[in-house]
């Protein structure tokens, strides 16, 4: 395969018809020149066309092989061979990855945003990027981080790498052009892209202003989730996970600034040559992508709503079986057929906390106020649910509303057993939906109490009554 640099590619020249390899954590093999990957061993004293080996672990090296997550990389020059890093200045003072009293407050009040702006001023991945909450901390390998980002620059001479945890990209508004040291990929609103710990990789921006929501997990790894009584079939298939095939480029290039993400702080180190210089790889750590309208989704097909957990893409867990650090769960068109039931999502207080997404389209349990771009948060305990004209709209129907499909949207959900705080310029954000509040003051009771008091005894029905306690 034949070299071609960054800055071309930036220009408009990156194919529009891109190989994969299709399938989750599998181990994968990729070779950009025939004959680069060793054969019968990983680290041989000489490697094919004069190539580095290079391994990368995602976990340690004695991690049980069911979970076992790691990469050898056979490349034109190591990655070590760069300067010392330095701290990047100005520093990002909206992202942290320590989630503490001193930096960020806790609220059980529910919280939305309105979708944020693509500022006028130049600002790439790196600098568009800023955290709404979290929990846990980066240096102890525990917790999560949600971030957002929004951007109008495609990366320049520069390489991302996210020593802190894995992201889960999900973008909202404009295609993203990635490449990665594995290879290339191309990442549209709808579709999902995962980089793990440790994996360098540029931003390219060909539709202009991009937006979007990224999920960050420290210490863990997504995984699909079981699906028990579900059977073998279902929710997401592994085969429609699609990791890169090997490409490379060969150039000097002077100046080269790797920007590292270390205890949520930014790093910077300089190079001369591009760090997408890897002619083939093996293993299983691998950036991969997804698209979330190839989601299976099941529902129930008589009585009641089904549980969230139903429509999970992929799961970090805990050590607790069934608690996950973080969730990701999809809303997506499906059909509604349950009877005698309120087919929204029900009234709920929840032990996890859980972090709303809205790609395209409207929520079936929010009428108003919740937009494409914009996000809420309920935390644990804290009650939600479906706004006043949702619920009045879905009463109105009554029992003989008949199956229909909810078309044109894509929700999601980062749900978390862990509970986040929330940071200050995410609080006192003009993006702030003060007002979220109202979606739920109109909810009337409408409590009945007849045919209920036909065998009690008048004179206490009489005397409730007069009391206020009882209505007849």
């Amino acid at each position: 395969m034949a070299a071609q640099s960054v800055g071309e590619m930036d220009g408009g020249n990156f194919p529009s018809d891109l190989a994969y390899q299709s399938g989750f954590n599998n181990h994968f093999s990729s070779e950009a020149i025939p004959g680069a990957l060793p054969q019968l061993q990983n680290s041989p004293l000489i490697c094919p066309y004069g190539l580095y080996a290079e391994q990368i672990s995602g976990t340690s090296f004695t991690s049980p092989r069911k979970v076992n997550m790691c990469s050898w990389l056979y490349r034109i020059k190591p990655s070590v061979t760069h300067e010392p890093f330095r701290p990047r200045l100005p520093k990002n003072e909206k992202l942290i990855s320590e989630f503490n009293a001193s930096n960020c407050s806790s609220t059980p009040t529910q919280l939305r945003w309105r979708p944020a702006e693509v500022p006028d001023s130049p600002l790439d991945f790196v600098d568009g990027l800023y955290t709404v909450c979290g929990a846990g901390s980066s240096f102890l390998r525990h917790g999560f981080a949600i971030h957002m980002y929004t951007a109008n620059k495609s990366m320049e001479n520069c390489a991302f790498c996210n020593a802190d945890g894995d992201f889960l990209i999900v973008p909202q508004s404009g295609r993203l052009w990635i490449i990665t040291e594995c290879g290339r990929l191309e990442v549209s609103p709808g579709e999902i892209v995962v980089l793990p710990q440790g994996f360098r990789f540029v931003v390219y921006l060909p539709d202009g202003p991009s937006r979007g929501y990224v999920a960050e997990i420290f210490g863990s790894h997504f995984q699909l989730p079981d699906l028990g009584p579900i059977g073998a079939n279902g929710l997401a298939a592994p085969r429609d996970f699609l990791a890169p095939v090997a490409w490379f480029e060969n150039l000097s290039r002077p100046g080269y600034t790797i920007v590292q993400k270390y205890g949520g702080e930014f790093f910077t180190a300089i190079q001369d040559f591009s760090p997408f210089n890897v002619v083939a790889w093996h293993g299983n750590y691998v950036p991969y992508k997804y698209d979330l309208s190839k989601f299976c989704p099941y529902n129930t097909v008589l009585f009641d709503h089904s549980d969230p957990s139903i429509n999970t893409v992929l799961t970090a867990p805990t050590d607790k079986p069934g608690v996950a650090l973080l969730d990701f769960v999809i809303f997506p068109p499906r059909w509604l057929v349950s009877e005698h039931t309120f087919r929204p999502p029900y009234y709920h207080r929840n032990c996890m906390s859980e972090f709303m997404g809205l790609i395209y389209g409207g929520y079936e349990a929010k009428a108003d106020g919740f937009l494409p771009g914009g996000a809420s948060l309920h935390n644990c305990m804290t009650p939600h649910g479906p706004d006043t004209k949702t619920y009045e709209a879905t009463i109105a129907r009554g029992n003989e509303a008949g199956p229909y499909r909810i078309t044109d949207t894509m929700a999601f959900m980062f749900e978390s057993s862990l509970i986040p705080r929330v940071c200050s310029w995410a609080l006192e954000s003009p993006c702030m939906d003060h007002d979220y509040y109202q979606c739920w003051i109109g909810l009337k009771s409408h409590f009945t109490s007849e045919g209920t008091t036909r065998d009690m005894d008048p004179q206490k029905v009489k005397t409730d009554v007069e009391n206020g306690r009882q209505t007849v």
